[in-house]
């Protein structure tokens, strides 16, 4: 596999932000009553970090370590505030569904993430295969929560009705508590079948879990894998 396919497959799979490293916990339990905002908040997600991931990998270079997360920051709001003005002029009703999530796309933990991690360390065609693995990581978890949530919560999927007539909604799983509900039922599935997520693996000593940017995570995979 080459490297930019490697870094899809590490975004969607082996880190996804939701389900593995649990990043971005807020949007992805507070935006997916329905698949429809899943699927925007995440669209919004990718566009974010890959637009930002190139532009902090093409001036990585020139920033000074001193502001480098200022610099880094205005950069990715820059971008938040592209999208959020297409978002209220181009989809308006989707926009009021997610409200001020969208603006708080720039505190999100998976943007600035990445661009510390990778972005600023890597060339800009890698970057924005980060970017994009990420970003559809993200997306492929909170559509995942959101699908069961809106199912069984409300019956449809996107909106339309899918479960019969005489199926009784379950209203807590479109509530707050339904989120943390549906996410301990995907992880706990995840467990049962071995799949590990960042706060049950068993890593080396001092390592902060950037497997992205550690030059020694194939050694921690095959350490994992003896052990």
């Amino acid at each position: 596999m080459n490297k930019n396919m490697e870094r899809i497959y590490n975004g969607i799979v082996k880190e996804n932000p939701v389900f593995i490293m649990m990043l971005g916990m807020c949007p992805a339990l507070a935006v997916t009553t329905s698949v429809t905002n899943a699927l925007g908040m995440g669209a919004c997600t990718i566009a974010v970090l890959v637009i930002s991931n190139i532009v902090i990998s093409l001036v990585r270079n020139i920033i000074p370590d001193e502001v480098r997360l200022p610099a880094f920051i205005v950069i990715v709001a820059s971008f938040v505030t592209i999208v959020e003005l297409v978002m209220k002029a181009y989809f308006v009703e989707l926009n009021a569904s997610l409200g001020v999530y969208i603006p708080l796309i720039v505190v999100n933990c998976i943007i600035l993430g990445r661009a510390e991690a990778y972005a600023s360390k890597n060339a800009p065609l890698l970057s924005a295969m980060d970017g994009i693995g990420m970003g559809l990581g993200f997306t492929v978890g909170i559509v995942a929560i959101a699908f069961f949530r809106e199912l069984f919560g409300n019956g449809t999927v996107c909106g339309f009705q899918v479960m019969p007539s005489f199926y009784p909604p379950v209203s807590l799983l479109v509530k707050a508590p339904g989120a943390f509900l549906v996410l301990g039922f995907i992880v706990m599935a995840m467990n049962a079948m071995n799949i590990k997520t960042q706060a049950n693996k068993k890593v080396e000593e001092g390592c902060d879990g950037g497997c992205a940017a550690c030059g020694v995570a194939d050694t921690c995979d095959k350490k994992e894998a003896k052990a």
